[in-house]
């Protein structure tokens, strides 16, 4: 008999019209769509033809009205809708549905008076505080669209997402605070950005903060104070009803990170974006409505945020912890397991770089187990991983810690998605019966196994296969291209913002518009579990053999004592690349020397070894702390390490290297850069350039 989860997902692709538009059933509606699948074919100005869908056509909808007043009207106005909780303000506060829809109207009521309008962007470039989800939601309430910006990018990033988006406002706040750094004033990144583009948002709001305040608003270049206009609308009874949408129009932009060029936008089609989201926060995450607490812990400015912080969690009437703090230094690394004890969390969602400095910080896991044994982490029925590829290790090390503390059955789930999938593309379902009858109260039915190491089965509406690079499907087992058959699921994109010959160029063209190209590479064993083993781009190419940096890294974090590792190719004048291990290790005082000493190198070697084959032996290891750099979201940037190391091979340590707008800490680059030229003073005679390069 199968499982579950395999039916739904079998239905979800042999009849998606039915299977959809069940799911669709169970949000409001202000007009019911005609259809629920239409799929054609585009033209673009090129006279490129490519496969085109659309979901729910003719249908009317309005997310905000299903995120709050439905909840209200139900009857659930008392239940909490937000847990703020900010350990770097020391501030917490719970939000009710009722009191959310309040705040909202009047906020809407705000940007109709400062001339916002359905169909309009506006961008968004908040910190983590409650007045960013008021924000977006009274954004989305008016039927326009929101574009959020991570708080606290730079300037020239910031201008480059406002000159893309054309926003008719912006909100915004007064500082951000990026866990023990102190405030951070975001009145020089605005200004500066506004400044730098030809195109001049008419408004700006700006939420005063105690901890830092914005200077004197310049009123003749737009600039609110978004306090006074709340209060003023309050008072003169302003308030804004919901404005629904078409199904395929915009419900937000969202900016996918690189070095260079413009930003590429994705954008959200409403109607499928309600549908899915609200399917799979039942479906995978084990979220059903009032009673159940949500922690995702990451930031608005990423998808994870808009998906799972926000969107989803309302759109079922569930409770969503707001934080603004670190998995570390806000004050240590309790803080994670603290919340889940204080607003009795049932799902974690986070990213395994998190969980990695927690293991840092914390290697014994003396802080979990304390509030484990408390009974703190009893209502903690999974905890999910995404945004990079989590190692066999860490999950399952937390899958014996929730075991023994967790609620029964508790379990940990990686799965993998992306900004342009708007929700996990494969996971395993907590509650697999959603799928077929969300409201059952019969969940008896165990999710399936968990594999270490992969990121699950496919999820509804997603039909992923693995190709090789003329787009021929491979056999199980075999690894190769990550692709995904069209249509995607509704939460899918379809487009980039005003840029559909950059679509086609950056997601269909490599084959021929038969499948939509992922970037990731990977494969799908014989049940159907999906494994991310790196992006394409990261692959090895060491005599003529591809070797994935994902299983490298994953073979020497099997190592008790290393914490993180990550992989990259180092040039090598007989076998092309070899490659190169950068790794963290998991003891509280860390060695000071970039170069491990001989047993722990050896060992490590043997882990490859074993796991892989001699052919992936390493050709190097760096050890050290704080040196592998990360974008916000948490995925290493494997190419800074690269970059720094083809330098360093070439003897050419401080030559600049690229990195992106969305990196966490710039200093991490100097830190990696210095335990790369000690290396190299030490080992570099064992690595010789394929050629020599000139100095420019």
């Amino acid at each position: 008999m199968s499982h579950p989860q395999d039916e739904v997902h079998r239905h979800s692709l042999s009849d998606p019209s039915s299977f959809w538009a069940h799911q669709a059933e169970h949000l409001y509606w202000h007009k019911k769509p005609n259809s629920i699948l239409t799929q054609t074919t585009k033209s673009l100005k090129s006279e490129t033809e490519h496969p085109h869908w659309e979901w729910f056509a003719g249908g009317e909808i309005s997310t905000c009205y299903n995120c709050v007043d439905r909840h209200v009207l139900a009857g659930h106005g008392h239940q909490p809708a937000v847990y703020y909780d900010s350990p770097v303000t020391g501030t917490k506060r719970t939000i009710t549905y009722a009191q959310l829809l309040d705040e909202v109207e009047v906020l809407a009521g705000v940007l109709r008076e400062e001339g916002v309008g359905k169909g309009d962007v506006v961008l968004v470039y908040m910190p983590m505080i409650p007045a960013a989800l008021i924000g977006i939601l009274a954004i989305n309430r008016l039927g326009a669209l929101h574009a959020v910006v991570f708080g606290g990018f730079a300037a020239a990033s910031l201008a480059q997402r406002i000159e893309a988006s054309r926003p008719v406002a912006i909100l915004t706040a007064s500082c951000g605070i990026d866990g023990a750094k102190g405030p951070m004033s975001y009145q020089p990144f605005i200004r500066e950005a506004v400044a730098l583009t030809k195109h001049k948002p008419s408004r700006v709001l700006v939420w005063q903060r105690e901890q830092l305040r914005w200077g004197r608003l310049e009123k003749a270049k737009g600039e609110r104070n978004w306090f006074k206009l709340v209060r003023s609308a309050r008072a003169r009874g302003v308030r804004a009803e919901c404005v629904p949408v078409g199904a395929s129009e915009g419900v937000y932009i969202i900016y996918t990170s690189g070095t260079t060029g413009t930003p590429k936008g994705v954008v959200r089609d409403a109607g499928g974006h309600a549908v899915g989201l609200h399917l799979s926060i039942s479906y995978l995450f084990g979220v059903h409505g009032p009673g159940d607490c949500i922690f995702t812990a990451s930031d608005i400015g990423w998808v994870v945020g808009h998906s799972y912080i926000l969107y989803a969690p309302l759109l079922t009437g569930a409770a969503t912890v707001l934080f603004e703090g670190k998995p570390v230094g806000t004050p240590d690394s309790s803080t994670f397991w603290r919340i889940i004890r204080d607003y009795k969390v049932t799902s974690l969602f986070t990213a395994p770089t998190a969980l990695r400095a927690i293991k840092r910080d914390d290697p014994e896991n003396k802080f979990l187990k304390r509030i484990g044994e408390d009974g703190g982490l009893n209502s903690l029925k999974a905890l999910f991983l995404a945004g990079e590829r989590s190692e066999p290790s860490i999950i399952t090390m937390y899958q014996e810690l929730l075991q023994k503390y967790g609620a029964p059955g508790a379990t940990v789930i990686d799965n993998w998605w992306s900004s342009e999938s708007g929700s996990p593309i494969s996971g395993i379902s907590l509650v697999p019966h959603a799928g077929k009858d969300r409201k059952t109260e019969a969940r008896d039915h165990r999710p399936l196994g968990v594999k270490p190491g992969s990121a699950g089965k496919a999820m509804p509406g997603f039909d992923v296969r693995v190709v090789d690079d003329e787009g021929t499907e491979l056999e199980r087992g075999k690894m190769g291209n990550i692709v995904m058959a069209i249509p995607l699921a509704p939460t899918g994109f379809r487009t980039l913002w005003e840029d559909e010959e950059r679509f086609h160029k950056g997601y269909l063209k490599r084959f021929d518009g038969k499948w939509l190209d992922t970037g990731d590479a990977g494969m799908i064993d014989a049940d159907g579990y999906i494994s991310i083993m790196s992006r394409s781009d990261d692959l090895i190419n060491t005599a003529g053999h591809r070797l994935s940096t994902g299983a490298i890294e994953q073979a020497i974090t099997s190592h008790p004592l290393v914490a993180e590792a990550s992989v990259i190719p180092i040039p090598d004048a007989l076998k092309g690349q070899l490659p190169f291990a950068f790794v963290t290790l998991s003891v509280p005082d860390h060695p000071s020397s970039a170069v491990p000493d001989s047993k722990l190198a050896e060992e490590i070697q043997k882990q490859v070894r074993s796991q892989i084959g001699g052919i992936a032996t390493l050709g190097g290891i760096i050890q050290g702390k704080g040196m592998i750099p990360k974008t916000r979201s948490g995925k290493t940037l494997r190419r800074v390490l690269r970059e720094l190391v083809e330098n360093a091979v070439h003897g050419e340590f401080e030559k600049e290297v690229q990195w992106p707008a969305t990196i966490e800490d710039l200093a991490v680059i100097e830190v990696a850069r210095a335990k790369v030229a000690e290396y190299f003073r030490v080992k570099g005679r064992t690595h010789r350039a394929i050629e020599e390069r000139a100095k420019l």
